[in-house]
């Protein structure tokens, strides 16, 4: 009877073989018959012999530099000290693999290199790149572009404050200062005269090759996403004809000069290893909201062949797989840094256009279950749960930047705020700012002037009505329009004649005042009325991103814990408020009855006052209980304090509404609309009913189907004829135009080439 094995014997071989090391969770270091090989998640990146000094230092570099291992733990698992093996780095840094292979110092009778890391590290930052765009041209990670840099002590230069003209407020044969030429002409130019596109174009090439041959079968840079060795997948890009929106591809060349992959990689760094990386999700949700896919959950109406085909994927990602990435991002809590760093590029290219700001706020509904703060809906005309964002757009209505307000603060309280944040963006020039009665506020003003901002506004309260003898008729031409008003124009003082302002009142066909308060005394009276009206142009901004862009859809509905401590109304206060002004509505009233009742007393009857009281008895005792209720409540509402700490008014914990991701695809929606626009101003003077229809003939173009070749160096596309021969010459032209910007797509080196499919003759 043969014996039973042992429990001990079934693991017997378990253990690391003989003769390896691990360095850390995922990379090993294997010794055998005289050779090592080192192996990173499975994947061999190293091989040589024992006594290769060359190689075993390479590949000590090699596994920090990727960003695989740190230095004690290389140092650990080959046996050597960390400082040898910073030596071995800083050796690689300045001569390359040679200097390897030596002993320190450098060798007698041999030329010096004539670039090293260092060197080019230097040159590339002087360009003005970031750390991590430096990274992905070296191949290397971040952390070792910063160890150079501090170790050559870099320290950047001092940013040079550019000298952005404003209006000088005189009325003009063309378009005024406050918006001149530059305002109007595209904010991308040809790459050979725009040294940023121009870096950035060479610096956005894919960290590691594709290891995919088939641009529809991408199973290989999966494998290596998922082992942690790929970032982003490289746009891989197959032909094709009639790909259904494939003529957003045109929106390419006005994406890549907004700056927004550029900023994202400074602000976010990297998402992965992912298939799906940082500039793949940023693309794909500008070019989705260009399409029209309002929300994530949109995708699952399109086909995600189509739309990957679009991107240079074989597949675009799916709901879970986006919703997962906004998560990731909204995680880290940068979405302010990263709406500043646009605004800053925004500045930097139509700085001209920022003499006036228009700021307002847009009232986002909430339909959740949560307890939200109330605020006013005026398109509803109904208090809701909501969020507040305040919108500050340049002088012809493009959006600059957006913050959201705790707690639906007022503009009163956010004016301050936004202001300072466009005093960092535009520096120290004067600045108009232009809003709606909700910031009426005369100390406000006060502090605003005193600060160096004019201000714009309407007049709120009661205004004396001016005679028709003041009014005159104002006509100029204003940013190409002819302008006709009539106005009258005097001074008024408010805050007991501390702070004198001017006023433009404008007079109505129908008669009616409208009452403009402005600081500007240099600006002609027409110039200052039409500023004030173009408010239009912000309200139909959020009209148009409601619609067209669901600025509104909530992209989550989850809350945050908020400060508890934070002071609301009261609202038993407000209840007896309410009561108090219902009785002092019927206190008007009844001794109004009273008087008339006087008035009309047949003396004859009623000669003397106690008549009178004696038969209107039963209307003097109500008046009298009237005037009762009235100290009644004043006394109740005196003992009640106005506001409290929110959590003593809301039943449970108090939370607002998660804002992190929600600001995040605001901003994309808003480059998305910048995108937009300069596609819009391409077309203007090419498209004679552009006012009218040019956004809607954007929106058929991006929408169309497009052909697509690729060659080694240029990615064509071609984009069906559109529904009539003159808006087909005007997407030519518009081709044509976006060529001249040499535009290569994101992620490649290949050059974006458009032109327009002839149309078939029947």
């Amino acid at each position: 009877m043969s014996q039973a094995p042992r429990q001990g014997d079934f693991f017997s071989e378990v253990g690391a073989p003989a003769g390896t090391s691990f360095v850390n969770a995922r990379c090993i270091v294997r010794t055998q018959g005289g050779h090592r090989i080192v192996i990173v998640a499975g994947v061999v990146i190293a091989q040589y012999a024992m006594g290769d000094r060359m190689a075993e230092a390479h590949a000590m570099v090699s596994l920090i530099d990727q960003g695989w291992a740190g230095q004690k733990e290389v140092a650990r698992a080959f046996n050597c000290s960390a400082r040898s093996v910073r030596r071995h780095q800083r050796r690689f840094e300045e001569g390359g693999l040679p200097a390897l292979g030596r002993s320190r110092g450098y060798p007698k009778g041999h030329p010096r290199l004539p670039a090293s890391r260092t060197r080019q590290v230097t040159r590339l930052k002087g360009q003005g790149l970031s750390n991590c765009q430096i990274a992905a041209c070296m191949g290397v990670s971040e952390t070792s572009v910063r160890k150079v840099l501090k170790r050559i002590g870099w320290t950047a230069p001092a940013p040079l404050q550019a000298h952005l003209p404003m209006g000088n407020g005189t009325v003009h044969s063309r378009p005024s200062a406050s918006a001149p030429e530059a305002v109007r002409s595209p904010i991308f130019a040809p790459s050979a005269s725009n040294p940023k596109l121009s870096a950035f174009r060479s610096c956005d090439l894919p960290l590691l090759p594709s290891l995919d041959n088939d641009p529809s079968d991408r199973r290989f840079d999966r494998i290596m996403a998922c082992v942690g060795l790929l970032d982003d997948a490289a746009p891989l890009f197959r032909p094709g004809t009639a790909i259904p929106g494939a003529g957003v591809l045109l929106a390419l060349p006005a994406l890549v000069a907004s700056g927004v992959i550029q900023c994202a990689r400074e602000v976010y760094g990297s998402i992965g290893p992912a298939f799906f990386g940082l500039r793949t999700t940023i693309v794909a949700l500008v070019l989705m909201a260009l399409l029209r896919i309002k929300r994530p959950e949109g995708l699952k109406e399109r086909p995600p062949d189509t739309l990957g085909r679009i991107l240079g994927l074989d597949r675009a990602p799916e709901v879970k797989t986006l919703r997962r990435k906004l998560s990731r991002l909204a995680g880290l809590g940068r979405a302010t840094r990263f709406g500043r760093g646009l605004a800053e590029r925004r500045v930097a290219a139509r700085g001209a256009a920022m003499g006036f700001l228009y700021i307002d706020g847009h009232v986002r509904v909430f339909h959740g279950q949560a307890t939200l703060p109330k605020t006013h809906v005026a398109r509803m005309r109904l208090s809701m749960p909501a969020t507040t964002d305040y919108w500050v757009n340049d002088a012809i209505g493009e959006p600059l930047f957006v913050v959201t307000a705790a707690a639906n603060a007022g503009l009163v309280k956010m004016l301050p705020a936004l202001l300072n944040e466009a005093r960092a963006l535009l520096g120290e020039r004067r600045l108009t700012v232009v809003f709606d009665r909700g910031g009426w506020s005369p100390k406000l003003f006060a502090k605003l002037v005193a600060a160096g901002f004019d201000l714009l506004t309407y007049r709120k309260g009661h205004a004396l009505r001016l005679s028709r003898a003041r009014f005159c008729e104002h006509k100029g031409l204003i940013d190409g329009r002819t302008i006709t008003y009539t106005l009258a124009d005097q001074g008024v003082y408010l805050l007991r004649g501390k702070l004198r302002l001017r006023q433009v009142t404008r007079l109505s066909e129908n008669g009616h005042q409208t009452s403009i308060v402005t600081s500007r005394r240099d600006l002609p009276a027409i110039e200052v009325a039409y500023r004030m009206f173009e408010r239009w142009r912000q309200e139909n901004f959020f009209k148009y991103l409601r619609e067209e862009y669901a600025l509104d859809a909530l992209v989550e509905y989850a809350t945050e814990p908020d400060d508890p401590a934070r002071e609301v109304p009261n609202p038993k206060w407000n209840a007896l408020d309410g009561q108090l002004r219902q009785a002092r509505a019927a206190l008007k009233v009844l001794p109004a009855e009273y008087g008339l009742k006087a008035l009309l007393n047949p003396e004859k009857r009623r000669p003397t006052m106690r008549g009178f009281k004696i038969a209107h008895g039963k209307l003097g005792k109500q008046i009298l209980a009237a005037v009762q209720r009235c100290r009644e409540l004043e006394l109740q509402r005196a003992a009640v304090p106005r506001r409290l700490p929110v959590g003593q008014v809301v039943v449970g914990p108090v939370v607002k509404l998660a804002t992190e991701r929600m600001h995040l695809t605001s901003l994309l929606k808003m480059v998305a609309y910048q995108v937009e626009s300069d596609l819009f101003r391409l077309i203007t003077p090419h498209y004679r009913r552009a006012e009218d229809e040019g956004r809607t003939l954007i929106q058929s173009v991006l929408a169309s189907a497009a052909d697509i070749a690729v060659s080694q160096t240029e990615l064509r596309v071609r984009i069906a004829p559109l529904s009539s021969p003159h808006r087909t010459r005007v997407l030519a032209t518009l081709c044509d135009e976006l060529n001249a910007t040499a535009t290569a797509f994101p992620g490649t080196n290949l050059t974006l080439r458009y032109d327009v499919a002839e149309i078939e003759k029947q």
